[in-house]
């Protein structure tokens, strides 16, 4: 089985209607989070909100109103701080969430324009055989990863 043959679809499941919609981030500061995803990714701001001590907000990429990426900020953070990984080995030591994936037309291209725009890239682009993508990894200002994925034959 691979991305180019997955198992048929099911209509008939309980869950059908399940599609993915966002991934969360909390950091431990708003402004600089949502900043970075603006400037450096040109993300959309699609709606911001307070809720209890948090600020809140969907952003989407350029070009896609599908899939966003929310952001919880001004949390304060954990008694043991984020890791900031050195590369992607070392992310891969430590279990719970890990990353986000961001499907893009050209790995190497997004990369020199991120490398450009100061984004810290964890893990040059390579090519993973076995699912026929290319990826690298980069990072936000407090560590969360990033995978971009590039199709490949």
């Amino acid at each position: 089985m691979s991305l180019k043959d997955p198992p048929a679809r099911n209509p008939k499941s309980s869950f059908s209607s399940m599609r993915g919609h966002h991934g969360a981030v909390r950091v431990p500061d708003y402004e600089v989070e949502k900043r970075w995803f603006v400037e450096k990714l040109e993300f959309r701001i699609i709606q911001e909100w307070p809720y209890e001590d948090q600020r809140l907000a969907y952003l989407a990429p350029p070009n896609d109103d599908n899939f966003h990426i929310e952001i919880l900020g001004d949390g304060t953070m954990p008694p043991i701080a984020k890791t900031k990984y050195k590369d992607l080995s070392d992310s891969l030591r430590y279990a719970g969430f890990h990353h986000v994936c961001l499907e893009v037309d050209d790995v190497d291209a997004t990369v020199a324009e991120l490398r450009r725009r100061g984004v810290t890239i964890v893990t040059e682009s390579f090519v993973l055989p076995v699912i026929q993508r290319k990826l690298a990894f980069l990072a936000d200002p407090f560590g969360n990863l990033f995978e971009l994925s590039e199709i490949v034959e």
